[in-house]
Order: C-alpha cells, then sequence, then structure tokens
C-alpha cells in the first residue's frame, strides 16, 4: 500500500538503469599545505521526495492495489518515486532543454546506423529495437558518418551546444553524449520546469497522473487503461521510456488498418512518441458521439501503440498537462 509520505532512500533499483549527464567531481588529492584550514566542502541538499495524494480527478479511481481476475494489481509506487528522483535530481542543474523530434519521418528518413534488423513488422530497427520509422540517429562523437542507435521521438534531452551542423545531447536514460543533426532536434529553452507528469504502467495497466506543488508530488488521478498490443503487421506496443508530450488534438482521426480510410476517431488526445496518444475511448465510424467508459479498460493491451482513457480521464489529461512541460513515463 501508497504510505502517504515517501522518503527516498540512497540506493534503489530503477524499471531502467537512468542516469544523467554531470561534470565529474575532481578526485585528485591535493598536498595539506594548498588546502586552507577554513576549507568547507559544501554538498547539495540530499533530494527527499514526498507523495501525497491530493485527486483533480476522481472518477474510475482505483485503489493502490486492486484485484484482477486471480491477481492483484497495484501502483508501482516505488518505481515511480525512483523517476520523480531522476527527474528532480536533473532538475537541479541548470540545463538547456531540447526534444527529438520525428514524426511521420516530418524532419527525414533517418540513415542506417551501424547495427540493424528487419523485426516482425518488417521495418528497420537498431539492436535496441528502437525503430528507424519516425526516429532520430544518434552518431557517437567519435564517428559522425555512421548513426551508432536511434533515439524515439519525443525523447527529452540536455541540449550542451552545437557543432557544425550537429547538436550535442545527452539522453535522460544515459550519460554519454551524442551528436544529432539539428534538424531532429527542437529547443525549448533552459527556463523550463517539469512540474507535471504522467505515469503508464504496461504490466497493471493503469496511469498515475502528478504535479509538483511546492516541494510535494500531488497524485491528481489513478485510473485505468490500456496499452499497445503486440499484433503485426499494425497494433504495437507502447514504447517503454521517458517522453515529453507533444501535441493535442480535440479529435485525433485514424484510418481502418491497411488503408488510407476514415475509420474513427480518438477524443482529447495528447501525442508523447511517434503516433502513440494518451485519448479517450475509440469512437468507430459510423458513430459520431463519444464514449465516456469502456470495459475493457484495466484489462489487456488492445491498441495501435496510444494509451486507451476513460474520456473524461483523457480531457483531464488534455486540460492539465501542458505541452513540452509534461514528462510522460512509461514503465513495465
Amino acid at each position: 500500500m501508497m504510505n502517504r509520505i515517501f522518503l527516498l532512500s540512497p540506493l534503489l533499483m530503477f524499471i531502467f538503469i537512468f542516469t544523467f549527464c554531470s561534470q565529474k567531481e575532481d578526485t585528485s588529492v591535493l598536498e595539506e599545505s594548498n588546502v586552507p584550514d577554513t576549507t568547507t566542502i559544501v554538498s547539495p541538499a540530499p533530494i527527499i521526495i514526498v507523495i501525497e495524494k491530493d485527486l483533480l480527478y476522481n472518477e474510475y479511481t482505483l485503489a493502490d492495489e486492486y484485484p484482477y481476475k486471480d491477481t492483484i494489481r497495484s501502483f508501482q509506487w516505488d518505481k515511480i518515486r525512483d523517476l520523480l528522483h531522476l527527474l528532480d535530481s536533473v532538475q537541479q542543474q541548470h540545463n538547456n532543454w531540447a526534444i527529438l523530434q520525428n514524426y511521420k519521418n516530418m524532419n527525414g528518413v533517418a540513415p542506417l546506423v551501424k547495427e540493424f534488423k528487419r523485426n516482425v513488422y518488417k521495418r528497420v530497427a537498431d539492436m535496441h529495437g528502437v525503430e528507424r520509422f519516425q526516429s532520430v540517429p544518434l552518431f557517437h562523437p567519435a564517428d559522425t558518418v555512421t548513426g551508432e542507435r536511434y533515439g524515439r521521438d519525443g525523447s527529452p534531452v540536455r541540449y550542451l551546444g552545437e557543432e557544425g551542423g550537429l547538436a550535442r545531447v545527452c539522453l535522460l536514460s544515459s550519460d554519454e553524449e551524442w551528436l544529432v543533426p539539428q534538424k531532429y532536434v527542437k529547443v525549448i529553452g533552459d527556463t523550463i520546469t517539469f512540474n507535471h507528469a504522467v505515469f503508464v504502467d504496461r504490466h497493471n495497466q493503469n496511469i498515475a497522473t502528478l504535479e509538483k506543488v511546492g516541494s510535494k508530488w500531488l497524485v491528481r488521478s489513478m485510473n485505468p487503461i490500456t496499452t499497445g498490443l503486440h499484433r503485426p503487421p499494425y497494433a504495437q506496443e507502447t514504447p517503454l521510456g521517458i517522453f515529453l508530450l507533444q501535441e493535442k488534438k480535440q479529435k485525433m482521426i485514424y484510418h481502418k488498418d491497411g488503408t488510407t480510410e476514415t475509420g474513427g476517431f480518438a477524443p482529447w488526445a495528447s501525442r508523447f512518441t511517434n503516433g502513440a496518444y494518451l485519448h479517450g475511448v475509440p469512437v468507430n465510424v459510423p458513430r459520431t458521439t463519444p464514449i465516456e467508459y469502456s470495459a475493457s479498460l484495466g484489462t489487456t493491451p488492445r491498441s495501435h501503440m496510444c494509451v486507451r482513457n476513460a474520456t473524461s480521464h483523457a480531457k483531464f489529461i488534455y486540460e492539465w498537462a501542458p505541452a513540452e512541460k509534461t514528462v510522460v513515463f512509461v514503465l513495465e
């Protein structure tokens, strides 16, 4: 069960091994004669993560733990707390933020990387499983001729400068620096503060929204969802990772599989990576009126990469979460 207040212990295992770029601490030993008697080492204040429930949306609210068939599902508060610690730690630095972007290859098809394969969807993917389509090439600083791997559309990065048309960036999920063609990078500035976070849990098929107010992270909603289904050639899993909410559509029109024919619309859609949206219950043609809730929510994956919510909850996220300032964590 979730306690009202969480205090972060010094060593915790993450769902991902998350680190971030930082300057290395100088560990060289100084001669005693060079150190004044008044020398004081000032360490950053430890980050304490405090999570409290203060719901702004209270329809279909799930408990911290709840039954599902013959199992118990839950909100993974330990993992959520760890990821909030990562986010707060990164924000202690003075960062210039940017987003990797290539929705529908709008900035050009990413070049082939050194090692790639065809996946079950018959699309090129790197050895980490990230597809070439709608992704961004990441070049190692020692080799700017052939990319090393792909970065997902919507990934937030620290923007470290530009070198000859290449942006130098650092992903939140790694301490490595990468070079990226500038056309794939949207700089959003050094005054951004990420106070809104959405946690999509693929394993438990639930979603939690949190907002930082003062020194606390307040839980704003706890709801059932369904995520993307692995079903080639059309349906695909919601990708794991860290993303920024990028754009919003009151109605996201979708096509019938394998055609250009309109299949219907998803209401109150907020896109975070590739064609993955947080949205309400889909409305298939010929119906035109919204559907508030589906009994399939909170059960098993069934979408085409998107995250389905109750329509009123999707509308809440649409209105509550600011674009390019809301972090979306997809965890397992």
